[in-house]
Order: structure tokens, then C-alpha cells, then sequence
């Protein structure tokens, strides 16, 4: 049986009972919800990889994920979470981290086996010391690695589900309102700025810029490439920034963003043209959003480029400011914005937005709407 076999047929068990637990011992049961539920989403994709590779090869430790520790019954920990948990948890929408586990600081750049005795430094404590004890309790036969992989996505689609109905509960209430006067542009930009305002909430500005090209693609015509993951470096993804836009005549880039939710810097904008110089491509704009304050002076160093480039535009925006031209510049489609908007906030995954991002903005939409 495969690894993606043997995932395939715990998600079909596990969904058969999912508000069923298969752990009948009551602490390794509160290990295993403490670890799916914890907000660093590491700990579940640990957790998960080590399990499947102990089922694929029942003669690994699963306290081995590290080949560098060079013993017969050591593995390949961050293999099995890219090859098999990644695409297995996305293909079933699971709320965990969309990348690897094993490169956070807690788990990279380890050469032994995980050991309570031995503490990892990473944020809660309690998270790597639970997913050690329940390693430590599949490695001494304690409890069946299928058992507590069963259970992990047991309560992962438990979680999903019941994120989904709140969502779900949050877009009834919206749609009760369509009857009411319309929301305004300056109503729209009042909810995104509370939203944006939220913590950790940096991945709103490039869908801010993303849903006003879907909004505007057919007047504009220039349309937004698919946007790339969250912690994707662009050296990794190939990409000049956070957002391209593409001509669609020609399908040409025509414009780069790159989102900022810090001041922008002279050394950033020397960085920019680096990569813009290096990838040979003729661009027209190449333009920072940021929600911080701009210096004058960086602004001014940023125009200074534009003859040295043959033409290429680099300038900085206020985030807000953007969004609020945009929205008064193309009123009538401002409740398109809105519900594109929406619909890139509520697909991302939980690692870029979090659940209870994406509940604020349908609450604040709620209140926004009810008020008209």
C-alpha cells in the first residue's frame, strides 16, 4: 500500500465517524486535540508525517525524522510531509499549515531523535512536547500509529466542517441584506481598513490590489497572474513581486506589486530594480503598497529611476489610498469589489488567513450592510 493509500483510507474511516473518537486512552486523546488544534499548525503536519512513515515502514522510529541521524530506522521526516500530507491536506481542505513543518525553527537543522528530555525551542512548548509523547507512545507500542492518524484527521475534518457552517452561518446573514440600499465606497473602505487593522493580517494587502483587477480586468484590459503562496520568496517562484498584471492583448507584464506592511525602504527599492534589471523583462510599472507612513525622500529616490530604466515607473502607494481612488473611480462595480474580495479572503488557507480573520470580515460586512 502507498503512502497516498493509506492516507486515502484513514480519511475515509475517519470521516465515516467524525464525532467518534478512536483513542481510547484519555491522555494520549488530549495530547492528540491539543496538537490538531493549537494555533502553530506545525505540531498536526509533525505529527501527521511521522505516522504515515511509520505505516508505510512499520521498522521506523517515528522520533527519526531527521536522515541525518544515519540509523536504519530514521526517515525522512520533511519528505513525507511535502510529498504526501501537503497535497493530501489540501486536496481535502484540512487546516493546517500549507508548508512544510519541518522547516520552521523548532524542527529544522536537528540531527537527533525528538526527545522530551531534550526541549525544542519553539512557541507554545506544550505543542512539541504533546507530539513527542504521542511519538514516544506509537514508537513503544503504547497505541497504533493508524489509530492516532485516524484521529488527527477526525478532528481536522471536525474543524473543517464546523469553520465551513460558521462561515456559511456568517453568509446567509449577508445575503438576507442584499435587499437593503447598497453599501457606499466609503463604507466598503471603512470595513477594509478595519479589517486590514486586524492582527496578522498582512496577506489582506495583495488580495486588496488582487480583487480590484478582477473587479476592473474587462475595463482595464489587464488581468492579475494567479497569486503565489503566502511565504513563497519570489527568488523561489520566479515572480518580480506579490501581484503581476499582465496585458491581455499581449500577455505582456505590465505592472509588478510588491506589498509592504512597513515602511518602505531605499535599500527596497535598490533591491527592486536588482531584480527587475536581472530578470530582462520590460515592465511599465513597478509599484509598492504599503499601510505605513511614506518618506518623501524614498519617494522621490524611487521616481529618480525612471530614465535610468528606459521608462519603467516605480512609485509608492498608501494601501487605503489605493483602494479608495479605486472604489470611487469604478463606484458602480463597488459591490463586485466587495464580493471578490471576499472570495479571495475566504479561499485562502488558514495559514495565510486565519479562520478568525476571515469571520471578522463577514462580521463587519454584516454590520456594515445592516446599517443601510
Amino acid at each position: 500500500m502507498t503512502p497516498d493509500q493509506i492516507l486515502d483510507i484513514s480519511f475515509t474511516v475517519a470521516q465515516r465517524s467524525p464525532n467518534t473518537t478512536f483513542v481510547q486512552q484519555p491522555n494520549i486523546r488530549g495530547q492528540i486535540e491539543y496538537i490538531c488544534q493549537c494555533r502553530n499548525r506545525a505540531g498536526v503536519r509533525l505529527l501527521m508525517s511521522c505516522l504515515l512513515a511509520k505505516m508505510d515502514k512499520p521498522k521506523v522510529d517515528p522520533r527519526k525524522p531527521y536522515t541525518e541521524i544515519g540509523t536504519a530506522d530514521c526517515f525522512s521526516g520533511r519528505g513525507y510531509d511535502e510529498q504526501y500530507i501537503s497535497p493530501f491536506a489540501t486536496k481535502n481542505k484540512l487546516p493546517v499549515n500549507a508548508t512544510t513543518a519541518f522547516l520552521t525553527p523548532a524542527l529544522r537543522n536537528i540531527a537527533q531523535p525528538l526527545s522530551v528530555s531534550k526541549e525544542l525551542v519553539g512557541n507554545p512548548k506544550d505543542l512539541y512536547k504533546k507530539a513527542i509523547q504521542v511519538l514516544d507512545g506509537v514508537a513503544n507500542g503504547t497505541i497504533q500509529a493508524n489509530v492516532v492518524l485516524q484521529e488527527v484527521i477526525r478532528i481536522l475534518i471536525k474543524m473543517r466542517n464546523e469553520n465551513e457552517a460558521r462561515l456559511q452561518s456568517f453568509i446567509s446573514a449577508i445575503k438576507q441584506a442584499e435587499e437593503a440600499v447598497p453599501i457606499s465606497s466609503e463604507a466598503i473602505v471603512t470595513l477594509i481598513s478595519q479589517h486590514l487593522a486586524c492582527p496578522h493580517s498582512s496577506r489582506l494587502l495583495t488580495l486588496i490590489v488582487t480583487a480590484a483587477y478582477k473587479t476592473a480586468q474587462q475595463a482595464l484590459l489587464e488581468y492579475a497572474l494567479p497569486l503565489t503562496a503566502h511565504t513563497a520568496a519570489d527568488s523561489t517562484t520566479g515572480t518580480l513581486g506579490d501581484i503581476e498584471i499582465c496585458l491581455c492583448s499581449d500577455d505582456r507584464k505590465a505592472t509588478i506589486y510588491e506589498m509592504k506592511s512597513k515602511g518602505v525602504l531605499i535599500s527596497d527599492i535598490d533591491a527592486a530594480i536588482k531584480k527587475i534589471t536581472a530578470s530582462g523583462q520590460k515592465i511599465d510599472n513597478y509599484i509598492f503598497i504599503t499601510t505605513d507612513k511614506i518618506d518623501p525622500l524614498v519617494s522621490e529616490y524611487a521616481r529618480s529611476f525612471y530614465e535610468a530604466t528606459g521608462g519603467i515607473e516605480i512609485a509608492i502607494l498608501g494601501c487605503i489610498d489605493f483602494l479608495r481612488h479605486f472604489l470611487h473611480l469604478f463606484h458602480r462595480t463597488r459591490l463586485d469589489y466587495l464580493e471578490n474580495y471576499q472570495a479571495l479572503v475566504l479561499a485562502e488557507p488558514d495559514s495565510a488567513v486565519s479562520q478568525a480573520l476571515k469571520e471578522v470580515l463577514l462580521t463587519l460586512r454584516v454590520a456594515a450592510e445592516s446599517v443601510n
